[in-house]
């Protein structure tokens, strides 16, 4: 990404200023819609195209966006303008949605994208969606396990202090939601049951 001052907004690009250095960054029209006002200091993510005849730096304003414009430029095809053509015309999560759902209708509402593109892009892009998802699902569960985990452990530790042992205070968690309590929670709850 860069970080830097917007100098410029154009129609379909925006010059930001980093170390002096104005960089010509490409991007949809949402992103420089959302982007901000000249003079602020925005962060643009990036991605380099090259090609024999052309050295270009394309912008977005999430990481979502970029990753769908990066899944657009490998279905054989579709080169840089025509993806953010498309940036410009549908969000990143209702793009994923209708090509996960074979939505050809939707997709091809988007200027420039006929059903046969729309096809090819529900083809090669819905294997990778779907897994992508399921990766990104994967990952907060294992992040909200761990915060469990990490939860239960200091609860675990502040009643063994008071002189408790793990084996009692293991015990007295079995009969909590510990999912849904804080540490501050999972220790009183844990003192009560254990004084019975």
């Amino acid at each position: 990404y860069i970080k830097g001052k917007l100098e410029i907004k154009s129609i379909n690009y925006v010059v930001v200023e980093n170390g002096n250095i104005g960089y010509k960054i490409f991007m949809s029209n949402m992103s420089i819609n959302e982007i901000g006002e000249l003079g602020t200091n925005v962060k643009v993510y990036t991605h380099y195209y090259v090609r024999e005849d052309n050295i270009s730096l394309y912008g977005f304003i999430s990481k979502e966006e970029l990753t769908m414009f990066e899944l657009l430029l490998s279905v054989s095809g579709i080169g840089a303008k025509s993806a953010i053509t498309m940036l410009s015309n549908i969000a990143p999560s209702s793009f994923a949605l209708a090509v996960i759902s074979n939505d050809i209708k939707q997709l091809t509402k988007i200027p420039g994208i006929g059903s046969k593109t729309a096809q090819r892009i529900v083809l090669e892009l819905k294997d990778k969606l779907k897994a992508e998802q399921n990766e990104e699902q994967i990952e907060q569960t294992k992040a909200k396990s761990a915060k469990i985990n990490e939860n239960v452990q200091e609860a675990i530790s502040g009643l063994m202090v008071l002189g408790y042992t793990r084996k009692d205070i293991e015990k007295a968690f079995a009969h909590l939601t510990v999912e849904t309590l804080s540490v501050e929670e999972l220790i009183r709850k844990g003192l009560i049951l254990l004084s019975k």
